[in-house]
């Protein structure tokens, strides 16, 4: 088995929870983490939209699609 080499994201995450491993805390930087990603995601929506890429007419169509099956 190999052994797999840890990202630097992934080595700072690490390094933040050995000083405080408690599940509030955990809940915490789950929660800043996932407020992060979603401005980012909310941005980049924003910006396809700007662009016409994006509308309502595919959102809708998007609704019954399965994203999982397109692999």
């Amino acid at each position: 088995m190999q052994a797999a080499t840890l990202t630097p994201t992934q080595q700072h995450l690490l390094k933040l929870f050995s000083f405080n491993n408690s599940e509030a805390f955990a809940r915490e930087i789950q929660m800043v983490l996932t407020k992060h990603f979603q401005a980012l995601l909310d941005a980049e929506a924003d910006k396809l939209w700007d662009e016409g890429i994006l509308n309502q007419e595919r959102l809708d169509a998007m609704r019954f699609e399965d994203f999982h099956a397109k692999k």
